[in-house]
């Protein structure tokens, strides 16, 4: 599997990262949507394979405190090659000399994460947009 890596948005098809989120499942985000998402992103990491967009992920960041690394998705053709295990090594590594490095899994994915050393926050809260669909999701408890 010949990859190439990159992390610029320049000539970005926006439509084929949509498409890619809605495969991999991470849901149904409008190209628009991912366009100001990654650019406002400190971090980006895109991965293709023959010209295909395989595999993806964010972070944002301040440069020195915080980082949030989110949306790494992998196409289900890729899932279990370690192009996961990658992506989230890079972020990490570009997310370096922050004092704190924050995320968020789907549920179910938490052991995944906790091979890179996260550790579940007794501390954290979320508003979600649809708070009903996050509570049934398992992102957050019910009120």
């Amino acid at each position: 599997m010949k990859l190439a890596w990159s992390d610029s948005i320049d000539n970005l098809d926006w439509s084929e990262l949509a498409a890619l989120y809605r495969a991999a499942p991470l849901g149904n985000k409008l190209p628009a949507t991912l366009q100001v998402a990654f650019t406002n992103s400190m971090f980006r990491c895109f991965v293709r394979e023959n010209g295909v967009l395989v595999g993806v992920g964010r972070a944002l960041a301040d440069g020195t405190d915080c980082s949030y690394i989110c949306d790494v998705a992998v196409m289900p053709s890729h899932q279990g090659t370690g192009l996961g295990k990658a992506i989230v090594a890079k972020l990490l590594a570009l997310s370096a000399g922050h004092k704190k490095i924050i995320l968020y899994a789907v549920p179910g994915k938490e052991p995944f994460y906790k091979k890179f050393g996260f550790r579940r926050m007794r501390t954290a809260m979320a508003i979600f947009e649809n708070q009903a669909l996050a509570a049934e999701r398992g992102y957050i408890d019910e009120p």
